[in-house]
């Protein structure tokens, strides 16, 4: 069974019955149970079909111990973990469509594991352990909580007018909730969950349905959360999509601007636009950069005591208030730091940053190969010595599918385009397709 699935950047994940089959599901509570303790732990699920039927088998494994709470987003399941000093188990395959489904583990206190522990849970599974064949699904106040916990750090924003997308997920009820609770005019999208409809054609990975809804309703922008609402991605009132390098640029003036941006430190992946580096470098903040994925953000923050990091796909961490990336947190102060400004957010994210024309090649090959950049070393100097300094180059394996990424940032988009094609176009030939 440990050969089964592995975990991946973020957790493991995995074509829900067939691939994450309530089998592995039991076996990988009942390790995760032995490395981290079979005591008390907190379990939460999106709005996936498949989320009772798994959340019952992981109950099974991790034992008696383990309190469902329902339908949450993962950063509020994360918050629980913080708040209880225990473990925590979410069951979500995130941005993924409805017939994935995943499981994400928190160490106790609501952080993601370290490579190592992953590892030893690997090493644990093969444990067959008696799953439940039907299982009741739970409600209660867990989210209300959350809200609470959220809204408590942020200013009022009466007559703001924004549009939400809840991706017809675990932010469906939980974000429109905090907004109002501030006193914001909420106009909601794609929040009517029927187990099947998670992230279609909606949400972080999909906001066109977003931009439309902003403009129509003359809002003054809008936020797309995705499947369990750990990132979020912004509209500015003239439907122009806002990316998470924009968003934890403004993340880090706001802050600095409060006096809170510890040493002027921004951590993020590399994956970040060259432009966001170029305009932190002209604030006089210094830039961290991390492996991709939001634990090694944070094991960044932690490592320096800094206060914001994320990534280009709008995980954004508030590490004095979030132990992981949190949608509905970033989205909030995002509208804060758009009612104290007074401006719109078309100006504000269009002064923070001029973004590098960035290609992203998707190759599938035959077999992972996480040497990838070593494997291509000449490849890629020749490639980054063509860009003339105007630009960079990163190849580097998926941590959850047999891809290489080929990503190329240069001067003009046409430029991107033909060392993106040309280095792709050698992964095929030397790695061959799946």
């Amino acid at each position: 069974m440990s050969g089964v699935l592995r975990f991946g950047t973020d957790g493991v994940r995995g074509h829900a019955l067939t691939e994450l089959t309530t089998t592995y599901v039991g076996s990988l509570g009942r390790a995760a149970a032995s490395v981290l303790g079979d005591g008390r732990w907190v379990v939460a699920r999106d709005t996936r079909e498949s989320g009772p039927q798994l959340v019952g088998a992981l109950i099974a494994g991790l034992g008696d111990g383990a309190v469902d709470l329902g339908v949450l987003p993962t950063p509020a399941l994360a918050y629980w973990s913080q708040r209880l000093g225990v473990p925590g188990a979410m069951v979500t395959a995130s941005h993924n469509p409805w017939h994935d489904n995943g499981v994400k583990i928190f160490a106790a206190g609501g952080t993601k594991l370290s490579d190592d522990v992953e590892r030893a849970i690997e090493a644990a599974l093969g444990a067959e352990v008696a799953v439940p064949a039907q299982y009741d699904v739970t409600t209660g106040t867990a989210a209300d909580d959350y809200v609470d916990h959220v809204v408590a750090s942020l200013s009022p924003m009466p007559g703001l007018k924004l549009v939400l997308d809840c991706a017809n997920g675990a932010m469906s009820a939980v974000a429109p909730a905090a907004f109002e609770r501030l006193g914001a005019e909420v106009v909601v999208i794609h929040a009517s969950p029927d187990g099947r409809n998670i992230n279609d054609r909606c949400g972080a990975t999909s906001p066109a349905s977003l931009a439309a809804a902003v403009v129509a309703e003359g809002a003054a922008l809008g936020l797309a959360f995705d499947g369990d609402g750990d990132r979020v991605i912004a509209v500015d009132h003239l439907g122009n999509i806002v990316d998470g390098d924009r968003l934890i640029a403004l993340a880090a003036l706001q802050l600095r601007a409060e006096g809170q941006l510890v040493d002027d430190t921004v951590v993020v992946t590399v994956m970040t636009n060259l432009g966001f580096r170029r305009a932190m470098e002209h604030h006089g903040i210094r830039v961290i950069e991390t492996a991709v994925g939001d634990r090694y953000v944070l094991e960044a923050l932690d490592a320096g005591g800094y206060a914001v990091g994320g990534e280009q796909s709008g995980h954004i961490i508030y590490r004095r208030l979030a132990t992981t990336g949190d949608g509905l947190l970033a989205g909030l102060r995002l509208a804060e730091h758009v009612v104290e400004q007074r401006r719109p957010l078309a100006d504000l994210a269009g002064e923070v940053m001029t973004s590098y024309p960035q290609v992203l090649v998707n190759v599938r090959v035959a077999d992972r190969h996480p040497h990838v950049a070593d494997e291509l070393a000449a490849e890629i100097a020749e490639a980054e010595t063509s860009l003339r300094g105007e630009g960079r180059v990163l190849v580097r394996a998926s941590g959850t599918e047999p891809l290489v990424r080929v990503m190329v940032e240069a001067a003009t988009n046409d430029l991107a385009d033909a060392v993106a094609g040309r280095l792709a176009d050698v992964v095929r030939s030397r790695f061959g397709p799946g």
